[in-house]
């Protein structure tokens, strides 16, 4: 039997230590929290997407009564963007969360399983790493890829 060991790198920092670009994708998925239809967990996220296009797509999570019938703030701006922008590419992705107090998270969230699998597709169309942006009222995490998020992921792109 052999023992093995997976680490994931990633980063902590503080929002004054990320470029312009940066912030604003993270000032835009605290924003699209707002946009957030959650009656039933009251847990409100948002998502902000920069493709290689210069375009910035936008989401957040839409619950229903017929659950599962709504969807993650994650894959409602990953589909927005590949509807939208068919031929553009990946490049940043920001998640934001609030919680049921209303208030912006003390720690960052990661996204679903369902979520990671989703992106882990357009990272693969891309060609390249996408970086996520985990963000909480404190820290921020930098991941350098999708992949980072789901190393044993369902995939065929490699």
């Amino acid at each position: 039997m052999q023992e093995l060991q997976l680490t994931i790198p990633y980063k902590s920092v503080s929002y004054d230590e990320l470029d312009e670009r940066r912030r604003r994708l993270v000032d835009l998925a605290r924003r699209y929290t707002h946009n957030a239809y959650a009656p039933y967990s009251h847990f409100h996220v948002g998502a902000a997407i920069a493709l290689d296009n210069g375009e910035t797509v936008c989401g957040a999570n839409q619950e229903n009564a017929a659950f599962p019938s709504g969807t993650c703030a994650e894959r409602s701006a990953c589909f927005s963007a590949g509807a939208r922008f068919p031929e553009a590419r990946f490049e940043i992705i920001a998640i934001a969360a609030r919680g049921t107090d209303g208030k912006e998270l003390s720690h960052p969230v990661a996204p679903c399983g369902a979520c990671r699998q989703a992106l882990l597709e357009y990272e693969g169309r891309a060609g390249h790493d996408v970086e996520v942006l985990l963000v909480s009222s404190g820290d921020i995490y930098v991941l350098p890829s999708v992949r980072s998020l789901l190393p044993f992921a369902f995939t065929e792109l490699g």
